[in-house]
């Protein structure tokens, strides 16, 4: 087999040196006619080609909402089995001191175990009024906070893993606010595919008040530091059965199946969990 390529190899290198008529090259021929027909087929598609107009702000800037300047931080704790009701006590003792605090720029806004989903796992969700200064503030202050760092060393110790990601609040949400319970809360995560950012908030902006009859709608956020492309969406519900009724409600409303037909093609993944209020929660 090796002789039989090395003499097509051979052939084809004569081939390609040997004058064509008028003693042009055949490989210059080929390539003249190659690079004639590719441009040709340049050409033809730029017709079709979609012009992007050029974007003068970010989607942070276009989304959130104008009027506050207030940044959230969500915060995904898996806990060793062993250690949850360990981990809830010590949680409880400790975060409610920043939460009361004036000197910190940050409060809570609810904090959950997650009863349907990945198990034995807490979430807190933060906001810093202020922004990122805020944020920058509270951090340097914990560095000296003597009970707050050995909280960290502790909890460290019942961990398994932890995530967290830095969030804005879509300016079509209600801002989460304290309520009553008891409850149940749903958080509804979705990946989108890089780009369809815009494209999400114009849709949920109009499909947002087919979900508002019955104060189920608690608040909207999408990623800005941590995993990018990333929404989450909190609702809240007495139970349930109630979450069921509340939803299929929702398919009844003329306008609903249009925001998720338009809607489903933009997610890579989605993820959904039920989660049970802490006493500390403001959410309960």
């Amino acid at each position: 087999m090796a002789p039989r390529l090395c003499s097509i190899s051979a052939a084809a290198r004569r081939l390609l040196g040997r004058p064509g008529p008028g003693g042009r090259d055949v490989a210059a021929v080929a390539a003249a006619r190659f690079y004639s027909k590719d441009n040709e087929g340049s050409w033809f598609r730029s017709l079709f080609v979609h012009k992007v107009d050029p974007r003068k702000d970010a989607h942070s800037t276009l989304l959130s909402k104008k009027e506050t300047s207030n940044l959230y931080k969500i915060q995904f704790h898996n806990v060793k089995p062993e250690c949850l009701d360990a981990y809830n006590s010590l949680t409880e003792a400790v975060l409610p001191k920043l939460h009361l605090d004036e000197d910190y720029p940050c409060s809570l806004v609810g904090n959950w175990n997650t009863w349907y989903g990945e198990q034995d796992q807490a979430v807190h969700l933060w906001r810093f009024s202020g922004g990122y200064p805020a944020l920058m503030d509270c951090m340097n202050k914990l560095k000296n906070n003597k009970e707050y760092l050995e909280f960290r060393k502790e909890r460290s110790q019942m961990l398994l893993s932890r995530r967290n990601q830095l969030l804005l609040e879509f300016s079509f949400w209600n801002e989460p606010q304290p309520r009553a319970g008891p409850n149940i809360y749903e958080l509804r995560t979705y990946k989108l595919k890089p780009g369809t950012m815009i494209e999400w908030g114009n849709n949920w902006a109009r499909a947002i008040k087919y979900r508002q009859e019955n104060q189920e709608a608690v608040g909207g956020f999408f990623s800005q530091i941590g995993e990018l492309y990333v929404v989450h969406h909190l609702w809240a519900y007495k139970d349930l059965q109630s979450r069921e009724e509340t939803r299929n409600a929702a398919w009844r409303k003329r306008g609903w199946d249009e925001n998720v037909y338009y809607t489903v093609p933009l997610v890579r993944h989605m993820e959904s969990r039920i989660m049970i209020p802490l006493k500390i929660s403001p959410l309960q």
